[in-house]
């Protein structure tokens, strides 16, 4: 079995005095992929970077306190591919790619457009240059988990409030078209789905600070692992981890064969 958590943690120094870091070694998973670091490196610690050791590859964003992602894995990768070849978004730290043989877990912390309508164009750029690296990945032939913060919700099922949300930034009909390609073109897996068709509340993985939402459950599924077929189809289960709060977000946990 194979073991593999994703967890947006909106801040690693604030995700680590949550106890993060306790629970992953608890959780012992194969592959951990982290996304929303805030950090740069000189702000890591042996603590951070090779926690109960794991070993880490980081993507840093050039501003400071700003984005970043990163893998944690069991075994040292045979190759680590940092950023995706497009300036503007390397630039962000976004991407971490780790290969295992015929595997590759790639961490990805795609981009929010609710800030601004810069933001939103820039999230649409995102899409337009990480579309054609998706179809030359899964051309390669290799078996791939991409782990993340997508900010997408993919359908109504996939956040509570959908009907008031059809004009915001995670829930726009381009971003979700986008997301429908991905899957019906080029054939990647949203595995917790595959393994969960109908779940509504339990899927969620994002609620906002505003208001009562965490109380309420007034949340988004916006943390996804997107596999190739072949590995999507030995996911034994997915689990959305809740019983600690580390950030916003909620690992999100999946076993495969």
């Amino acid at each position: 079995m194979t073991k593999i958590v994703s967890a947006n943690l909106n801040g690693i120094r604030s995700a680590a005095k949550k106890g993060f870091f306790e629970w992953m070694g608890k959780e012992d998973p194969d592959f951990v992929c982290v996304q929303e670091l805030k950090a740069q490196a000189e702000d890591m610690t042996p603590d951070f970077l090779t926690p109960h050791g794991y070993h880490g590859h980081f993507h840093y964003a050039e501003k400071k306190g700003y984005s970043g992602a990163g893998v944690y894995s069991k075994q040292q990768p045979d190759a680590v591919h940092i950023g995706f070849g497009n300036a503007e978004f390397d630039a962000e730290g976004r991407y971490v790619r780790c290969d295992f043989g015929n595997m590759s877990i790639i961490s990805v912390y795609c981009p929010s457009g609710s800030s601004s309508p810069e933001r939103q164009e820039a999230k649409f750029r995102f899409m337009d240059a990480f579309f054609p690296h998706l179809a030359t990945l899964i051309a390669q032939g290799r078996e791939i988990v991409i782990c993340g913060d997508w900010n997408i919700a993919h359908k109504e099922i996939d956040l509570k409030n959908w009907k008031s949300n059809q004009k915001n930034s995670g829930f726009l009909p381009e971003e979700r078209a986008w997301m429908t390609r991905l899957f019906d073109e080029q054939g990647w897996v949203d595995v917790y789905r595959r393994l969960h068709p109908d779940t509504t509340g339990e899927a969620y993985t994002w609620w906002s600070n505003r208001g009562q939402a965490w109380a309420n459950n007034v949340g988004w599924r916006i943390d996804y692992h997107v596999a190739t077929p072949g590995i999507s189809a030995t996911a034994t289960s997915a689990s959305i981890y809740k019983e600690q709060r580390f950030s916003d977000h909620s690992p999100l946990i999946i076993h495969y064969g």
